[in-house]
C-alpha cells in the first residue's frame, strides 16, 4: 500500500488581499473651542453645521479656571462625531482644504491622526460670512481594522490586539492611497 500525498495547506494571503486587515476610518471628531459661552459659541456651532452638515453638540469645561473666567460645566465650544461614509466625505474635503499635506507630527505610534484648519472658509463653496467671522477647528480621526469594536462591546469587552492596531507607518501608506495626502517630513 501506498501512503496518501502529504498535502500542504495553502499559503495565507498577504495583508493586502485580506479584506479584514484593510485600514479604515472609525470616527472623526470636528471641535470647535472658543473657550467662552454666549454669542461666539454659537457662531462656532453654526459652522460646524455648515460643514458637516450635522447638528454640534456642546462641550462643556471639566474645571474652573478663573483667570480665563470659566466655571466648571460651561458651554465654551462644540464638537460633531462623524463615521462611516459621511466621514470619508468630511476627511476628503478637509484634506481639500489643507493641500492635501499633513506633518509627519501629526500621525501618534497607533495610527491616529488629527490637524487643524484656520478658516472654514477653506473648504469649497463656503464664503466669508461677517456675521459669523472667522473660526478655525480641529479633526481628530480615528483609524483601525475590522474588529476594533473588540473594547467598546458591552459584553466579554477586552484591550485590542496588536494585530488589530494599525502604526504610523501603515496610516502615511493609507493616506497616501486613498487620499493622495503628501506627508510633510
Amino acid at each position: 500500500m501506498s501512503a496518501a500525498p502529504a498535502t500542504v495547506p495553502p499559503a495565507s494571503p498577504p495583508a493586502a488581499t485580506n479584506p479584514h486587515r484593510a485600514i479604515r476610518i472609525i470616527k472623526i471628531v470636528v471641535n470647535a473651542g472658543v473657550g467662552e459661552s454666549g454669542e461666539n459659541r454659537s457662531k462656532a456651532e453654526k459652522v460646524l453645521q455648515m460643514i458637516t452638515r450635522q447638528k454640534p453638540i456642546a462641550t462643556r469645561a471639566h474645571s474652573t479656571n478663573r483667570d480665563f473666567g470659566i466655571r466648571q460645566g460651561q458651554e465654551i465650544g462644540a464638537k460633531v462625531t462623524l463615521r462611516g461614509t459621511v466621514a470619508v466625505d468630511f476627511l476628503g474635503r478637509a484634506f481639500e482644504a489643507r493641500d492635501r499635506q499633513l506633518d509627519v507630527d501629526s500621525i501618534d505610534r497607533y495610527g491616529n491622526f488629527s490637524f487643524g484648519i484656520a478658516d472654514y472658509t477653506d473648504f469649497t463653496g463656503m464664503k466669508y460670512d461677517p456675521q459669523i467671522g472667522i473660526h478655525g477647528m480641529d479633526v481628530a480621526v480615528e483609524v483601525g481594522r475590522a474588529g476594533f469594536r473588540v473594547r467598546q462591546r458591552r459584553r466579554e469587552s477586552r484591550p485590542i490586539p496588536r494585530s488589530i492596531r494599525s502604526t504610523a507607518a501603515e496610516t502615511r501608506q493609507f493616506l497616501e492611497r486613498e487620499f493622495h495626502v503628501t506627508i510633510l517630513e
